[in-house]
This record gives C-alpha cells, structure tokens and sequence, in this order.
C-alpha cells in the first residue's frame, strides 16, 4: 500500500467516524434537546436522503470533470459547515438547512473516495484496498457512534454542540489530509465522452452496469435498508427483544465485519464475483430463516434474543464477501476516465434503496410479522437469481480478475519459451 493509498484510507475511517459520532442521535437532538418535536426529527432524516438523491447525478459529471479530489474537498466543507450549523441550529428551518449541506456533504464523499481508490489501485489490487476501506469504515463508525454515546447528555444541549464541533473539524481534519495526496495525471479527464447527456446515456447502454444496479438495489433494500427500521422494529414486536439486545445485535454485525473480512477476502478473491454475490443472497436467505425463528418459532427469550443477534452476524459476514466484490466490479465495468460517474451512478441506487427500504420494511416489521419475513426471504433469494444473471453479462476477467494475472503469467511463459526455441 502506497502513501497515497494509506491517506485515502485514513480519509475513510475519517469520514466513517464522524458520520458514527452523531447520526445515532440526530432524532434525540433534534425531537428532545432542540424540543422541535417527532415530525421535524423525522423530516430531517429524510431531508438526509433527499440531498444526497439531489446532488449524486451532478457529482459523478463533477469527478469526470474536474478529478475526485476537488470534488472530495468541496464535500468535505459542506460537511462541515452543515455539522457545525446543525449543532447551533435552534430553529426547524436552520436545522433542515444544515442538515441538507451535511447530507449532501456526506453523499458526495463516498463516490470521490472510491474513486481515489480506484486511481490508486490496479485489477489485482483493488479488491483488498476496497476490502479495507470497508473495514475501516466500520471499525470508524463503530468507535465514533461508542464515543458519542458517551460524550452526550439529553440534558445539556452544550454536549451535542461540542459532538457536532468535533463531527466538523474531523471534516476539516480530512481536508488537511487529502490536499497532501498528488492524483495521477491520468486520474482527471477534461471532458465525458459525448457531454454529460452522452455519458449517462453510455452508462444506462451498458447492460452488465444495469444488471449490477439492480442487484445493488435489491442488496441494500433487503439488508441495509432494514438494520435500523423494519428489523430492529420487527425485533422489539415480534422476538420480544430489548433495546440493550439490539444494540449487541447491531455491535454483533460489526464485529462480524471486523473479525472476519479479511479472512473472507482470501476466499473470495479468486472466485467468479457472480458467484459470491449469489452466495451472499443464499446466506441472507438463511438470516432471514433464524430471524424467523426468533420472532415467531415461539422460542423462549435467551434463544429467541441469541437467534436475532445471530441474524446481524449473518449479515455481516455477506457485507465482508460484498465489499471486495462490489465496489471493484464498478470500477472495472467503468471506461476510462469514467469511473466517477460509475461510482455516483452506483451510489445514488444505494440512497434510493436506503430511502425506500425503511419506509416499507419499518410498518411491515412492526405489525405483519410473518409478511415481512417471508418478503424479505423472497428479496435475499432474488439477490441471487440476478447475480446469475449478471455473470452472463459479464466477460470472465470482469468476473475473475484472477484470470487476467493467470493469462499474463501463461504469455510470459510462452514467450519465455518462444526465446529459448529461436536461442
């Protein structure tokens, strides 16, 4: 790993613990400390999706353009300014002002980062720096959502504006960090092949992207949509479970995460991506089987609460296999100098599923308990069924990489050979 390598990455544990150390609480701050009430909390946790759905089709135009790193930096400062603000804030208008910059702030950093990433690492590379960006930002998320916890007081306003003063400089932080990284020459493109109009039009005529954007949709609908909103609530309904259990449930998927990526790594590494995404359905599939049990096999509660936890860690383990898989298999499908737009394109399917996911799996968790397990059991195997799909989509190095090094290997080899017959 390069020095410029490990600035990026620092710049995603970075990122990651500033949104841990003030996103859990955003809806206590807001309802309690600010006293502004339910609906205006609410309205700012959408206004959250909302921005990042507004500026992710400019930004992926933006990176082609001008390069991900002022595109990085000018989120960062919005970031920052929507944080400070927000921890100041004391009317709604303000509050859903800040909330609009930090969200978008944060929405635009995930594509420029993973662009960076992708200028910095090679085909046999970029699976493992991927894999590390998502440990890091879980291990970020992590340790910036328990020092936040304990840093904050519902009875002193003061405590959340010292925790949003901390969020803004980490932003600021951040920038310091990624003005000392100097971007290859061939990172920046003057232009998108055809205008910005042509560009999308290249991607949505690209059938493997499309087919990798339906499966990220379903992947993010039927997981990550549901953690905080219709699982948690089906948990507490239907399983009986405490909220200290969901908190050891949610610390059980990190910890998954943690423990086990880079062992999973070596696995999946040289097998076909199409294949691991299946594999990661089925696995969700058998999630959604325990969490079944948990809240309606009538278990007692020590097995119920065990089955729930172990529900989270099967998660965890498919977003290990995920992040080596994913995220580089963007990258790959990307032409030249197109990456950002790739990255943005993918990013904005994620906040469409993470916005749609809790509004249905949230009411479907809480009162139709059989319903929404059996919904989301279909969902999980349908991860599957589309990632078949896509592997035909794809030509085998896009899903090996392993074999473009296997093929190198074998022309050296014949070459060597060719030398020693004409020697």
């Amino acid at each position: 790993m390069g020095a410029e390598m490990r600035r990026i990455h620092v710049g995603n544990a970075l990122s990651a613990f500033g949104l841990g150390f003030t996103v859990p609480y955003l809806y206590v701050y807001v309802a309690q400390v600010r006293d502004l009430g339910a609906m205006t909390a609410g309205l700012v946790l959408a206004v959250f999706a909302v921005a990042a759905l507004v500026v992710l089709p400019f930004a992926g135009r933006a990176i082609v353009r001008r390069g991900p790193l002022p595109v990085l930096l000018a989120a960062l400062l919005a970031a920052a300014v929507g944080a400070l603000s927000l921890g100041l804030a004391s009317s709604s208008t303000t509050v859903l002002l800040s909330a609009a910059a930090l969200g978008a702030g944060q929405a635009v950093m995930q594509p420029g980062l993973a662009t960076m990433i992708v200028d910095f690492s090679s085909a046999e590379t970029r699976s493992r720096a991927f894999a590390t960006q998502f440990f890091l930002q879980n291990l970020g998320l992590g340790v910036g959502g328990l020092i936040g916890g304990h840093l904050v007081d519902a009875s002193r306003a003061g405590s959340f504006t010292l925790l949003f003063s901390i969020e803004a400089a980490m932003f600021l932080l951040l920038v310091v960090v990624m003005v000392t990284v100097r971007m290859p020459r061939t990172a920046k493109v003057e232009a998108a092949p055809g205008g910005a109009r042509g560009s999308w039009k290249q991607l949505l005529g690209n059938r493997a992207m499309v087919q990798l954007c339906a499966v990220g949709f379903v992947l993010f609908f039927a997981c990550y949509g549901q953690f905080e909103s219709g699982l948690s609530a089906y948990g507490v309904e239907a399983a009986g479970i405490s909220t200290s259990a969901l908190g050891t449930a949610l610390a059980a998927n990190t910890a998954m995460i943690v423990v086990a990526q880079f062992a999973v790594l070596r696995f999946v590494e040289r097998r076909k991506r199409s294949r691991v995404i299946g594999a990661v359905g089925l696995i969700w599939a058998f999630a959604w089987v325990v969490a079944g049990y948990a809240g309606l096999g009538h278990a007692g509660q020590t097995m119920a609460t065990a089955a729930f936890v172990s529900t989270y860690a099967l998660f965890g383990l498919g977003e290990a296999m995920l992040s080596p898989t994913v995220a580089p298999l963007v990258a790959d499908l990307a032409p030249s100098g197109m990456a950002g737009q790739y990255n943005s394109a993918f990013a904005l399917v994620k906040q469409l599923a993470l916005a749609i996911g809790p509004a249905v799996g949230g009411p479907m968790g809480a009162s139709l308990h059989a319903p929404y397990v059996v919904t989301f059991l279909l969902f999980s195997l349908g991860i599957t069924f589309l990632a078949v799909r896509l592997g035909k989509q794809l030509t085998p190095v896009q899903n090996q990489p392993a074999l473009a090094k296997s093929r190198v290997v074998a022309r050296g080899g014949a070459s060597a050979e060719s030398v020693q017959t004409a020697a």
